[in-house]
This record gives C-alpha cells, sequence and structure tokens, in this order.
C-alpha cells in the first residue's frame, strides 16, 4: 500500500491541522446472516444428548434402520477406540485393535435390548474387550496353543509379578506352584509355552556369533539323510537274497532298480506277464519271511 493511501476498512478525517485522521468505518452485518444465526438451536446439554442417544437405540432395535445404526456407531465409536487403546504398545498394530474393538461395537448393538434398562456403555464394553481378548488369543500367537494352557501363562505371569513385589525377587518354580496350587512340571510347561508368542525367523543370524560370522540359523539345522535308510534296507535284502533263486533276482532287478512294467519284464525273461507277476508276489513273500526271522 502506498504512503498516505488510507486502509480500506477506515474512512479519513480532517483535523485542524488538515492531517488526515482515520477513523474506524462501521462493519454492516448481512440481515440474513443474523436471522439464520437467530433461528440455529441452543446447544444441547449432557441430558438431552443421553435422551437423543436412548431415543436413537430404541429406534434401532424397533426397525433396524441403516441409519440410526451407522449414528449410533460413530457416537460410540470413541469409546470403542478408548477400550482398544489399553491394549496398545505390544506387537499388534493400534488400526487392528480398534478395527476388532468396532466389530465389537457393533455385535454389542446388534444384541442390546433397550427395555432391560442398561446402559449401552455398560452392556457393550464387555462385549469389546470379549472381542479385543479373543483377538489375542486366537490370531497374536504365532503358534497356537490349547486354551487352557493360555490361561495357565496367563496366571503365572499374574503370579511372577505378585510374588517379585511380594518377596523382593524373582520366584522360584515351587513358589509359583504354591500360590497357583498347581503342579512345578505345569509351571514348566507355562514357561516354555510362552515362548510361541514370540517366533525367530530361521534366516536371522544365531545368537552369539562373532562379528562378521553371523550365519543363519538355517546353516545349524540337519535334515535326515535318506541314505542311511537305503542303507539298512540293502542290508536286509542282502542278507535274505540267498533265498531267492536266479530268475525271482532278476524279475526283481528289472522291476525296483530299472523300474520296468511286468508287460517289459515279461519280454525280457521270457515268460507271461501273468507268470511275472507270480515270480514277484512268491520273491516279496520270501523276502518278507526272511527278514521276519531274522528280526525275530
Amino acid at each position: 500500500m502506498a504512503r498516505g493511501t488510507p486502509h480500506p476498512g477506515l474512512r479519513p478525517v480532517w483535523t485542524q491541522s488538515r492531517m488526515p485522521y482515520l477513523a474506524p468505518r462501521r462493519m454492516s452485518v448481512d440481515p440474513t446472516q443474523r436471522k439464520r444465526a437467530d433461528n440455529l438451536p441452543p446447544p444441547r446439554g449432557p441430558e438431552e444428548g443421553l435422551a437423543a442417544e436412548d431415543e436413537l437405540l430404541r429406534n434401532y432395535a424397533q426397525t433396524r434402520d441403516e441409519a440410526a445404526r451407522e449414528e449410533l456407531v460413530n457416537r460410540f465409536l470413541p469409546f470403542a477406540r478408548s477400550l482398544a487403546m489399553r491394549y496398545s504398545g505390544g506387537v499388534e498394530p493400534s488400526e487392528d485393535l480398534v478395527q476388532v474393538a468396532s466389530l465389537g461395537l457393533v455385535s454389542a448393538l446388534e444384541r442390546f435390548d433397550p427395555e432391560r434398562g442398561v446402559p449401552f456403555a455398560a452392556f457393550a464394553g464387555p462385549t469389546i474387550l470379549g472381542e479385543l481378548r479373543r483377538h489375542f488369543r486366537d490370531r497374536v500367537w504365532t503358534l497356537r496353543v490349547p486354551r487352557g494352557l493360555q490361561e495357565r501363562i496367563r496366571d503365572v505371569d499374574g503370579a511372577i509379578a505378585k510374588l517379585s513385589h511380594e518377596l523382593e525377587r524373582s520366584p522360584t518354580v515351587a513358589e509359583l506352584a504354591e500360590l497357583l496350587e498347581i503342579n512345578e512340571a505345569d509351571v514348566l510347561e507355562a514357561f516354555e509355552a510362552t515362548v510361541a508368542r514370540r517366533t525367530v525367523s530361521l534366516d536371522a543370524p544365531s545368537a552369539g556369533a562373532e562379528p562378521g560370522e553371523e550365519a543363519p540359523m538355517t546353516e545349524r539345522i540337519g535334515s535326515e539323510d535318506p541314505g542311511f535308510e537305503l542303507v539298512e534296507d540293502r542290508e536286509a535284502i542282502d542278507a535274505s537274497a540267498d533265498v531267492l533263486d536266479d530268475t525271482e533276482r532278476e524279475v526283481l532287478r528289472l522291476r525296483f532298480a530299472e523300474d520296468l512294467t511286468q508287460s517289459t519284464i515279461a519280454e525280457r525273461v521270457g515268460y507271461s506277464q501273468m507268470h511275472v507277476s507270480r515270480i514277484l508276489r512268491r520273491a516279496l513273500g520270501k523276502l518278507r519271511d526272511a527278514a521276519g526271522e531274522r528280526q525275530a
């Protein structure tokens, strides 16, 4: 703005010194805006808000109106979110917990009966918390363990916290078993099952490895060698092979070593396919009997 130019919201007033004095201009108010503000309803108090929610709940229970359900879900969604945030901070994302709590809210809304006189928040709270606990029981565990064992793990964790506070040291297995009135073996089983909550990737470096010598755990896990079983089978066949004649040995070799069909074997040895089938059956029976006598 150029020097000496009056502000658009101010009008010049000439004083006796002929210097302009900028007086504030009175702002006009649109009559339509004033009328619209006068028609707004006064803000609702807490009692009116609760009355409106009760009316919505009764309306939805009677009509199952989709708009009423959407409005109720939007109103009670902060309540469900606050319950979900009790379990935040762990391995489960907060967004997933809020989604589970929202499903519990909808489930509670479908089963709520206003005629019983119970507030909806008091009815929906246990339902939402139950959905969250079920989610942790069924989804958060990497490995599925029996429900009774999961409850025992929770009891052992609570007993550890209680005894640690009372004894000012870590409790022993015997002390935990005495407090929970279970066997020490059950306490140890709960300790071992706790590992199922946190699994380790086989591609992760081995714990305690020297710097620069990190190797995945897969390199330290062996596998069954099928050659050992073949050696045992071969020794059993060699020890029992003296009970077979030359024809039976040849038929067995063609069938199991060269993997030929009975018709092809029949052309090789000059017998019919039916006769080859009888030779195979007889030879296998001899080997089975000889192996049984050898083990006895």
